[in-house]
């Protein structure tokens, strides 16, 4: 005789069998948890999106701004350097103006000089002032020699006479001095 309690069918048996039957109660909670976490993930990304397309507008109305307001002053930079000339220029007028009347050539040669001397605080103002010229060794920084002239006055290669003067701001060169530069005389 068998004994059938001491040994039990496998289908009879407690214990679940995971191969044949799925268990739903454990997969519809992690589906759910799955697809919420998704949803999750989605928003965050719209908003993410979202972020990114605004700071993006947002810089390029900045580098625009910018642009214009560079172009705005590239633009009018030279205007407080004009509003100082005009003074000078002014001046220039006044006297010529004068020797057209047939005023004196003293009051010409005067008002001419005071105007010179306005330009010439004008720039000093702006930090450019003349290249030393005649009598100084002559320098292919600060000189461009137009012509040479033999002396026996002064050492070869002495700035002779300043044809156009030159100026300098600060460590630069805005313009160089045309000058007659000295050589030895031939004998």
């Amino acid at each position: 005789m068998t004994d059938e309690t001491t040994t039990p069918n496998k289908t009879e048996a407690n214990v679940p069998d995971n191969s044949t039957t799925p268990d739903t109660e454990v997969e519809a909670p992690i589906g759910e948890t799955l697809d919420m976490a998704f949803l999750a993930l989605q928003a965050e990304r719209d908003q993410l999106f979202e972020t990114l397309a605004r700071s993006q507008a947002e810089f390029d109305n900045i580098r625009k701004r910018q642009q214009r307001e560079a172009e705005q002053e590239a633009k009018y930079r030279a205007m407080p350097i004009i509003r100082d000339i005009l003074p000078g220029l002014d001046n220039m007028r006044r006297s010529l103006e004068a020797a057209n009347k047939g005023g004196k050539l003293d009051d010409l040669t005067k008002g001419v000089e005071m105007t010179l001397k306005q330009f010439e605080e004008l720039l000093a103002r702006f930090n450019a002032v003349p290249i030393p010229g005649a009598g100084t060794p002559f320098d292919p920084n600060l000189h461009q020699a137009i012509s040479q002239a033999p002396s026996a006055e002064h050492p070869p290669m002495t700035v002779l006479m300043e044809v156009e003067k030159g100026y300098v701001m600060h460590d630069r060169v805005v313009r160089p001095s045309k000058v007659i530069v000295s050589i030895a005389p031939q004998s």
